[in-house]
């Protein structure tokens, strides 16, 4: 999965940063899409699924430095 790879060289700070920008731009289509305006009603779905794929990727890394430090 392309956008997978691209996100695991990202350190976790721009994850974070990542994932606010996805969250507003979320907000900001479902505001479309409730008045009627949103053009690709497909992206609200590309949008979703890249959050998951960031969060997945920050809940792997913290499962990995905890199973480390024990």
């Amino acid at each position: 999965m392309k956008i997978a790879k691209e996100m695991r060289d990202l350190s976790e700070l721009e994850l974070s940063e990542k994932v606010v920008d996805l969250k507003q731009e979320l907000f900001n289509l479902r505001f479309q899409h409730a008045v009627n305006q949103l053009e690709n009603p497909q992206r609200l779905k590309a949008v979703k699924k890249q959050i998951a794929v960031i969060k997945t990727i920050q809940r792997e890394r913290e499962l990995a430095t905890a199973s480390s430090g024990n």
